[in-house]
C-alpha cells in the first residue's frame, strides 16, 4: 500500500499560494487539498495548479459551495464545476455532493453526473460524507452505498459522530458498508456533540481519537490488502470547528501542528 498525505488549503487561506505549498512540502506532504469556489477565476485555478507542477505536489480539488435550493440549477452549476476541473485534470475531486433536503432521486441523478464525469475523464470523483449534503448521516448514506454499488466515498465519520450524537455502535452495518466503499479519509476527529475535537494530542480526548483510528485502520487494512494507494487529508479546521477563547477569539491549539500531529501520527501506524 502507498500512502499519500495531503495539506488542507482551508485554514490557511491567508498564505499566498506559492508559499503555501512551499511550507506543505516542507512539512512532508504529497500534496494539497484545495477547495475551488465555482466563482472562483480560471486565472486563479491556472496558477494553483501550475505552482503545484512547479513543486512536484499532487492536488485534489474539493467541491463544496453549490447551494442553490433549486434542483435543477443545483444540478447544473454542478455538473459545470466538474467539467471546468476537466481542464486541470486534478488528483482526484473530492465532492461535497446534492443537498439532505433533496429526494433520492435528485441526489442519485447528481453522483451520476459525477460518474459520467468519471468515465468521460478519466478523472475520479469521490463523495464526501458531510452535514447538509446527501451523505450527511450514516444511515442515509447507507440507502445510496447499497443501491450504488460503485459509489465511491470520502470517509469524514466526524459529521456521522454529530449528526448521530454517538460514535455509531448501533451502526455497525452502515459504517462497516462506507469502510468497504472508502478511497479518501479526512481524518479529523468528531465526538458527540461536534465534528471536531479541540486537541486530538490531549488525553481527554484520547477515547475519540481510538474510535476514528479504529475505522480508518478498517480502511487502511483493506488497501493493503488490495496493493492500492490511500490518501489521506489532515483536516482540522480553522474557527469555528476550532475552539477559541471568548471575546479575543484566540484559537485554542495551532492547526497547522494539530494537522502536522496527524499526518505523522497516520504515517508511522500505517507505514
Amino acid at each position: 500500500m502507498e500512502l499519500k498525505f495531503f495539506c488542507p488549503r482551508w485554514g490557511c487561506e491567508n498564505i499566498k499560494p506559492e508559499e503555501f505549498f512551499k511550507l506543505a512540502k516542507l512539512q512532508g506532504y504529497d500534496g494539497i487539498e484545495y477547495a475551488i469556489q465555482s466563482n472562483l477565476p480560471s486565472s486563479i485555478i491556472d496558477e494553483i495548479f501550475n505552482i503545484a507542477a512547479k513543486e512536484d505536489m499532487l492536488l485534489i480539488a474539493q467541491h463544496y459551495d453549490t447551494n442553490e435550493a433549486d434542483y435543477h440549477k443545483h444540478y447544473d452549476a454542478y455538473n459545470a464545476w466538474l467539467w471546468k476541473m476537466n481542464g486541470y485534470k486534478p488528483f482526484i475531486i473530492n465532492s461535497q455532493t446534492g443537498k439532505d433536503f433533496f429526494t433520492f432521486e435528485e441526489n442519485t441523478a447528481l453522483i451520476n453526473a459525477a460518474k459520467k464525469f468519471s468515465q468521460d475523464t478519466g478523472i475520479k470523483v469521490y463523495h464526501e460524507t458531510h452535514r447538509n449534503k446527501f451523505s450527511f448521516a450514516a444511515h442515509i448514506t447507507k440507502e445510496y452505498l447499497q443501491k450504488m454499488p460503485d459509489l465511491r466515498i470520502t470517509l469524514d465519520a466526524s459529521h456521522w459522530v454529530c449528526v448521530a450524537e454517538s460514535f455509531l455502535e448501533d451502526q455497525q452495518g452502515a459504517m462497516q458498508l462506507a469502510i468497504e466503499r472508502t478511497e479518501h479519509i479526512h481524518a479529523r476527529v468528531g465526538y458527540e456533540e461536534g465534528p471536531q475535537v479541540p486537541d486530538p494530542r490531549v488525553p481527554e480526548w484520547q477515547y475519540a481519537l481510538n474510535r476514528h483510528l479504529n475505522w480508518w485502520d478498517k480502511v487502511a487494512e483493506r488497501k493493503k490488502l488490495e496493493g492500492a494507494v490511500l490518501t489521506i487529508t489532515p483536516e482540522f479546521g480553522p474557527f469555528p470547528y476550532m475552539v477559541s477563547l471568548p471575546f479575543t477569539q484566540q484559537p485554542i491549539t495551532n492547526q497547522w501542528e494539530v494537522n502536522a500531529y496527524m499526518m505523522q501520527l497516520l504515517k508511522e501506524r500505517y507505514s
